[in-house]
């Protein structure tokens, strides 16, 4: 799996429309070359490459180091694609109230086989949200899929106490485990600002045998029997259980609200770490419970190693480098569009016009 994030500050506000406008009408110039150059997975495998994504937020004129890059690349991209089924690409979801609604939006496309990108979208939200607990809530969803069952998922996570937002990026696999149950080590490439000091990793490469152990556990054991280990461990010397790392009691976890969970887990009897993590209702703090009892009883330690990897910086809108030259944007964007057009017409080796002009 292709599996990103970037991280980058909150700012409030929306991009103003007449570079919003702009935006779409750049973007889908370069998103329509690279689909006609390349085709539609190759774009896809490019927004999941977060700096290739940053680079887009950057060139169409907005903050390089804003969270909004995500918001409003995705939506410019949605909106510009929107009815023009000849590219082969279908966007769903977006931020808020529009997140959750993905599912609907899926549904009523004419995308073949919708269930199986509705269980993508849930999923990458749930591993986003509760397998990597790094102390951000996904509030931006955005999947895009194109007509050869090729996917990519950008989403974005808020921690409204450090005032950043991190953005994760997948592309196509669910799973590069040997075992298809288990969903191990996805991350090929993160881009952030910082890495942070207290972070609860279930999907690192050395997390198969926790994610066994958990299943395991959860379908041999009774949930009465689960609250009364997990109340064992809260009430112990934390250090004893999670050594360099963030303690926790037992005013971290709601019992009666976990044991309901736990009965619901139960019913369902899940065979794989996929279909567990998708029970709905279960959330971090459960997963939490049930990792450090694995951890106590099989030995299996839950990583805290955050996928951070590297940071990057570019120029934006917000006056740094320098102010968006309109006039220097719209003609720009002209030139772009009338080669990509003459390239349709008198076919693509036009198109080496680019190549050539990327070389100046």
């Amino acid at each position: 799996m292709n599996y990103n994030i970037a991280e980058l500050p909150l700012h409030t506000g929306k991009a103003p429309k007449w570079l919003f406008e702009r935006q779409k009408k750049l973007l889908f110039e370069i998103c329509k070359v690279v689909i006609l150059e390349f085709g539609t997975k190759e774009l896809l495998k490019r927004l999941s490459d977060p700096v290739w994504f940053q680079v887009l937020g950057c060139i169409s004129g907005f903050d390089w180091h804003s969270s909004g890059v995500t918001t409003t690349v995705t939506a410019a991209i949605k909106e510009t694609f929107k009815n023009k089924q000849e590219y082969g690409l279908f966007i769903f979801g977006g931020k808020g109230k529009t997140a959750l609604n993905t599912p609907k939006e899926i549904l009523s496309s004419k995308i073949e086989n919708p269930e199986i990108y509705i269980t993508i979208s849930k999923l990458t939200a749930k591993v986003d949200n509760s397998c990597i607990q790094d102390g951000y809530q996904i509030y931006h969803h955005t999947i895009f899929v194109d007509k050869d069952n090729n996917w990519c998922v950008i989403q974005q996570g808020m921690n409204t106490n450090l005032k950043y937002a991190r953005r994760y990026h997948w592309f196509n696999k669910l799973t590069t485990s040997k075992e298809e149950n288990f969903i191990i080590s996805p991350h090929t490439g993160i881009a952030s600002q910082e890495k942070q000091k207290i972070t609860l990793n279930f999907i690192d490469d050395n997390s198969e045998g926790l994610q066994r152990n958990i299943l395991e556990y959860i379908n041999l054991q009774k949930p009465e029997k689960i609250i009364e280990e997990l109340k064992k461990i809260t009430s112990s010397e934390p250090e004893l259980f999670l050594p360099e790392r963030h303690y926790i009691t037992k005013q971290d976890f709601e019992y009666n609200k976990l044991y309901k969970i736990l009965c619901k887990i139960k019913d369902f009897s899940p065979s794989n770490f996929k279909d567990f993590i998708l029970i709905e209702g279960l959330g971090p703090k459960t997963l939490l419970a049930l990792g450090l009892i694995s951890e106590v009883i099989y030995g299996y330690p839950i990583s805290t190693k955050d996928p951070a990897r590297f940071s990057f910086a570019f120029g934006g809108k917000d006056g740094h480098p320098y102010p968006v030259d309109k006039k220097n944007y719209d003609t720009t964007l002209n030139l772009f569009k009338t080669i990509i057009d003459k390239a349709q017409i008198e076919g693509k080796e036009k198109l080496k016009i680019l190549k050539f002009l990327s070389s100046l």
